[in-house]
């Protein structure tokens, strides 16, 4: 019998790349397989050899399915391994569409790039391909909230709602080794009082906690839908286009339930308002599939047939013939496409095209990692670089603030205050360094606990 561990291996001291091996007695399990995002030293990590052996690892248990928590699952099924892949339902559902999805950009992407020779590979090539995808799904396993499961010798697992898109799961997991640790596993945590889903559930105890960090030194602004009313107001008195980069999981989903109510309110006129991401509509028929998410509100209004997700005169493009007709349209009009960072996808061909018109507002309406066009756009850059070329930006960047589906640091002490007893040990993990750092020190500070930030790399004893 041995002493279990972990080890840090991605979103420690940064916001990516979500991945936890937990060692005990010879069984190894990965809690989250995700993608490194963002800055290019990150991304260049997808690409190095994993520092693991994947035919070794047990199983592997997600929180949810955002690809910088599952986006490695491909690669990892390539590189051999072959074990379950546990995960709720929902995420499940959700897996094959994003799993699939994100293998299709990539083969589109290299395509793209070896046909206009702006790569310094010859040739480009994808970091895994639709193959991998459909070796992959097939050893996805769902398992209920509140119904715990055997994970492999020696670990079970227990899932409860973590509020942050469809399916997040927070992840108990019981080690039996020299001594039995009880592993929380926080995974992205959502918030209280956001429409469509359920809160985050309580964790009654845990020996060991890793909870994330992404807005441990932030305190979110108020409900935005002053912000998106004036932005859209605006938007319809200049004729113009507003783009709104949104990720197809939940994000796309939040802005369309709040542009309806805001035009059931009467706050902002009905504009046309066109989702241009397969993916996001894709998406939207899952969430409406899986009514044991959804929140009293969200249940009401599909009871009732009123289509909480469908602004008045909202229309879809689903093909590239669709989403390119969109640049003709001269008048006021809301266009929301995938991917909500502007680092690939649909939305990178309207703001090629809509960038240089001072008429058009960009709505950045989610966290926007170092390194991705969302952050310099964010940050007032004049130009960006698009498919291998330069566009000036003349139009307006706006930041919609409080739309976040992740808890702030005063919703995660909340959320953490609802232990019976204080673990043992606190690890700060998927956050940047600052933001780590603030929530270790808030912890302390309002809690009285022993917290600390994960180290990239490290492996510690539990």
């Amino acid at each position: 019998m041995t002493q279990p561990t972990i080890q840090f291996l991605g979103a420690a001291e940064t916001v990516t790349g979500s991945r936890h091996l937990v060692t005990v007695n010879g069984r190894q399990v990965l809690l989250d397989c995700g993608l490194f995002q963002g800055l290019k030293p990150l991304r260049m990590r997808n690409w190095e050899a994993p520092p693991f052996d994947p035919p070794k690892i047990d199983a592997v248990v997600l929180s949810h399915a955002h690809l910088d928590h599952s986006g490695y699952l491909p690669l990892l099924v390539r590189l051999g391994f072959e074990g379950p892949i546990y995960c709720t339902s929902a995420t499940r559902d959700l897996l094959a569409i994003l799993l699939r999805d994100s293998a299709y950009l990539q083969e589109e992407q290299a395509a793209h790039a070896n046909r206009h020779r702006y790569t310094r590979h010859k040739p480009a090539l994808p970091l895994y391909t639709m193959e991998d995808v459909e070796n992959t799904l097939p050893l996805i396993q769902a398992r209920s909230y509140r119904e715990p499961f055997v994970v492999t010798d020696g670990m079970s697992a227990v899932y409860r709602c973590a509020g942050h898109i469809l399916g997040s799961a927070t992840v108990e997991l019981q080690v039996e080794g020299e001594v039995s640790r009880r592993i929380v596993f926080s995974g992205d945590l959502g918030r209280w009082g956001r429409p469509i889903l359920k809160d985050p559930a309580p964790v009654p105890e845990a020996d060991v906690v890793l909870v994330e960090s992404t807005y441990g030194n932030r305190e979110h602004a108020a409900e935005p839908e002053a912000d998106l009313a004036r932005v859209i107001r605006e938007t319809a008195q200049r004729g113009a286009a507003l783009i709104v980069p949104a990720f197809a999981v939940g994000r796309s989903q939040e802005l369309l339930w709040r542009i309806r109510e805001l035009e059931v309110a009467g706050r902002i006129p009905s504009l046309p308002v066109y989702a241009d991401s397969p993916m996001a509509l894709n998406v939207t028929d899952v969430y409406r599939r899986h009514p044991e998410e959804h929140d009293l509100e969200m249940a009401t209004l599909m009871n009732s047939k009123a289509r909480p997700l469908c602004p008045e005169l909202f229309q879809t493009a689903r093909t590239s013939v669709e989403s390119r007709a969109l640049n003709e349209i001269k008048g006021p009009v809301i266009i929301i496409s995938a991917s909500g960072m502007a680092s690939g996808g649909r939305v990178l061909h309207h703001l090629k095209r809509r960038l240089p018109d001072k008429r058009t507002t960009v709505l950045l309406c989610g966290y926007q990692a170092a390194g991705t066009r969302g952050r310099t756009l964010q940050e007032g850059a004049k130009k960006v670089r698009i498919h291998g070329k330069d566009v000036t930006v003349r139009a307006r960047i706006e930041t919609l603030h409080g739309l976040s589906a992740h808890a702030d640091w005063k919703e995660l002490i909340v959320w953490l205050s609802q232990f019976e007893r204080p673990p043992k040990k606190t690890f700060a993990v998927h956050g940047e360094a600052s933001a780590s750092e603030a929530l270790v020190d808030a912890i302390r500070e309002h809690l009285g606990w022993q917290a600390s930030v994960a180290v990239d790399g490290a492996r510690v004893e539990v």
